[in-house]
């Protein structure tokens, strides 16, 4: 309630108690957890030692599940990489690395809709053995080529109990195929609340169509968004379309503003599709070594670059 009080006051509203009870409510069910929840700490330099520590002793005054992960990260470069970021501090973040597999030809995408009566409307959703099973086969082959160690099935089959039933059906006949791959299956609802608390949790995900489209989103806000995010969608017999997620922007076009990293590391996947792995990270490093030196950034991340600024300095680490 003192938090509620504080906002009241600094907002100046006398309806901020109703605005902030849902908020008091959604932390208070978590004090009773005796699941630690695992944070990142970043105490950084000046007053940041000092007023980090004042926030871990009040979360521990309050009993907060909270493991902290503390790394420094401040004005001091660290030689190791050659960056103010250190090697724990890069290590922390390179945890949360997970693979969204969507299957992309049925379920609720599959446009069969109609009126049944005025006012109300019907939507199919279409889950096939065979779309499900080549989904599956994919996610395992690529965990298992990829050095990945778990596949989770994101599925509501609680309630839509045939179709996402099936779907899940599927991936447990192909899990039985990879028994070194731990396979887990996990409630979307469940999937969206623990991608946005621990996302190392995860690392192959793959759903039907509509959860891989919302999932992919959410995961594309963890890393700074849809201009960051590569995607492809891979057929059989070898077919590959690489593309950026993100739409056009015609507010920005024309004005040599745009990022063209989610195109650039799209185009990285097509090339470890047609096995240039090599040329592959020649390429993905220079884009990250280009964003992680921080001189040459676009708008959207928080820089001031050009279109042919940004793709020039990642030219020069090739």
């Amino acid at each position: 309630m003192m938090g509620t009080q504080i906002l009241r006051r600094l907002l100046g509203s006398p309806n901020s108690s109703r605005a902030f009870s849902s908020f008091n409510r959604s932390f208070s069910s978590s004090d009773s957890s005796s699941n630690l929840i695992r944070a990142t700490l970043f105490p950084g330099d000046g007053i940041g030692p000092e007023i980090a520590e004042a926030v871990k002793q009040v979360f521990r005054a309050a009993d907060v599940p909270i493991e902290w992960e503390e790394h420094y990260v401040g004005d001091q470069i660290d030689p190791r990489t050659q960056s103010f970021l250190t090697w724990e501090s890069l290590e922390s973040v390179r945890q949360n690395d997970l693979i969204t597999i969507r299957e992309n030809t049925e379920g609720e995408y599959s446009g069969l809709e109609h009126q049944v009566v005025r006012g109300v409307v019907e939507s199919l959703k279409i889950i096939t053995r065979q779309a499900s099973l080549r989904v599956a086969e994919y996610a395992f082959h690529y965990a298992k080529t990829h050095g990945r160690e778990r596949v989770s099935a994101i599925h509501k089959a609680n309630i839509m109990q045939k179709t996402d039933g099936l779907f899940l059906k599927c991936c447990r006949e192909v899990a039985e195929k990879y028994p070194e791959i731990k396979y887990e299956e996990v409630v979307i609802d469940n999937c969206c609340m623990m991608l946005v608390k621990n996302p190392a949790l995860f690392d192959v995900l793959v759903m039907p169509n509509l959860y891989g489209d919302i999932i992919s989103d959410l995961c594309a806000g963890l890393i700074g968004g849809l201009g960051l995010t590569p995607s492809c969608n891979i057929g059989e017999g070898g077919i590959a379309l690489a593309e950026a997620v993100h739409g056009s922007a015609p507010d920005i076009a024309g004005k040599n503003m745009a990022n063209p990293t989610a195109l650039m590391l799209s185009a990285v996947t097509m090339l470890r599709h047609l096995k240039l792995h090599d040329k592959a990270d020649q390429i993905q490093n220079a884009i990250l070594n280009t964003i992680s030196e921080g001189r040459y950034r676009t708008a959207d991340l928080g820089g001031s670059s050009t279109t042919t600024d940004f793709t020039k300095a990642i030219c020069d680490h090739l």
